[in-house]
């Protein structure tokens, strides 16, 4: 997946053709949609592309089972929702979905963000106000999803095993804190290269930044597929 983040449709369109051909779901994030909005997913999805919206709703039940609703007659191949909400606002997301299928159209797959792949154990521990570890926190959070009827979770490539033994391995689980052997880590506290995520189990993996402000974008994304192959 191709984290598209940027501010401005302008600056995503011409990274998407420069990616034209290679087969990639892209993932679109808050900053550009908030300037962008559904139409720019739907020029993504009349182009052919799989489109995971990540917003990561969490909100009170109704409202985040009303966005769900909405998104899910925008036609997104996947969006996400905090698994912090709770089960009953993952269950309404998932109520939202239902009814937002009853025009017709494809059924997203829903997942739900455990701990985000920047937060470190000391800052879970000491500001969030979450005890334990972050595995275990990550493992508690997914278990919860699938409770709700959630398809899967984001999480860190770290937690992958330890979610698919918890919740099966049809379980699935996005990871970002993908980083090219390398790469600058950036922000992120909890990472692995591409094949290292892929070893581990996981079923999709987010790259942005070595991406997006490569040199040769193109380039750097047949690399890195190169090196899992």
């Amino acid at each position: 997946m191709v984290a598209l983040d940027y501010a401005y449709a302008e600056q995503a369109e011409a990274l998407v053709s420069a990616l034209q051909g290679i087969p990639c779901y892209m993932k679109v994030g808050m900053q550009l949609f908030y300037s962008a909005g559904p139409q720019f997913v739907a020029r993504l999805k009349e182009k052919g592309y799989q489109v995971f919206l990540d917003l990561k709703m969490h909100d009170i039940p109704n409202t985040v089972k009303g966005g769900a609703e909405s998104i899910t007659r925008m036609g997104v191949d996947m969006f996400n929702v905090h698994a912090a909400g709770g089960k009953t606002m993952m269950e309404a997301a998932m109520e939202g979905v239902d009814k937002g299928l009853q025009a017709g159209g494809l059924r997203p797959v829903v997942i739900g963000v455990t701990q985000l792949t920047s937060t470190s154990q000391a800052v879970m521990n000491d500001e969030i106000g979450i005890a334990g570890t972050v595995e275990e926190a990550v493992v508690r959070y997914a278990s919860l999803a699938k409770s709700a009827g959630l398809n899967g979770v984001v999480a860190s490539p770290l937690e992958v095993v330890r979610i698919k033994q918890a919740c099966g391995a049809g379980f699935v689980t996005v990871t970002p804190g993908i980083r090219p052997a390398g790469a600058d880590i950036g922000d992120q506290s909890r990472v692995m290269t591409p094949k290292e995520a892929f070893t581990q189990g996981t079923d999709f993996v987010v790259i942005g930044r070595p991406i997006t402000e490569a040199a040769n974008p193109r380039e750097a994304l047949e690399s890195i597929i190169a090196s899992v192959n």
